[in-house]
């Protein structure tokens, strides 16, 4: 487990923080108590921003946060100077982070529309400009996939609340639909982090998301790859 108190699990609102240095690692990364800044993880890229000195305002630029050896490492531009117990307020870029989660959550809708229509996401990365899907389908079917776009468009337009909450792993994995991504939950996960779009979907997942719906905007498709058989790709964006 992680030194680490992981913020952005219980608000992924919160924009800054103050927190201890724990460990400087021999690379620069920095180890905190706590942080908002969200680690690359589950296809959702880390978040970027600033880490402040309280004592005399020197600053450093996060250019990415990775889990490391268990750790969640703040990795600055260049050397931080920082050292071990100093204070620091950190801010992460918030809009980027914003997109981020209206990225997030449309995946999420997304992929339960395609779920219902029998499809399984095999993979996804989301980014701030567009995000990637891969799904297997044994056709590639243009008319089906706009539909699902459509249809998934038209549930994210009735303002539909985004819940997060813990359940035990047994009693989450009872729930109908529960891992839309093909493949398994690491069976060390005792407690699931849910994520859910009331009406809509309910997913396992660790990353940040908006708390209503009507903060995605309009999901418009980008392009469409065949990857082989039976994996299909698609990219999307938001408008506006």
């Amino acid at each position: 487990m992680t030194s680490t108190s992981l913020l952005f699990q219980n608000d992924s609102y919160l924009k800054t923080f103050e927190a201890k240095v724990l460990a400087v690692r021999p690379d620069g990364g920095l180890i905190l108590d706590q942080t908002c800044f969200y680690y690359n993880s589950g296809g959702q890229p880390s978040d970027k921003g600033k880490l402040v000195r309280v004592s005399d305002g020197v600053e450093a630029e996060v250019k990415e946060v990775r889990k490391m050896d268990g750790e969640v490492v703040h990795i600055p531009a260049s050397p931080s100077h920082f050292a071990v117990d100093d204070v620091v307020k950190g801010e992460i870029d918030w809009q980027r982070r914003h997109q981020l989660m209206r990225m997030h959550t449309a995946g999420h809708a997304l992929s339960a529309v395609f779920f219902k229509s029998g499809v399984l996401i095999t993979g996804n990365q989301l980014d701030t400009d567009k995000s990637r899907f891969d799904f297997s389908l044994e056709e590639f079917d243009r008319a089906l996939i706009d539909s699902i776009i459509a249809e998934t468009n038209a549930e994210c337009a009735k303002g539909l609340a985004v819940r997060v909450y813990s359940l035990p792993r047994e009693e989450a994995l009872k729930l109908p639909g529960m891992v839309k991504l093909a493949g398994t939950l690491p069976p060390s996960l005792t407690t699931l982090r849910i994520v859910e779009i009331v009406g809509l979907d309910v997913q396992a997942d660790g990353g940040t998301h908006v708390k209503n719906t009507s903060e995605i905007g309009k999901i418009e498709l980008v392009k469409l790859e065949n990857k082989g058989a039976k994996n299909r790709r698609i990219y999307f964006t938001l408008k506006p």
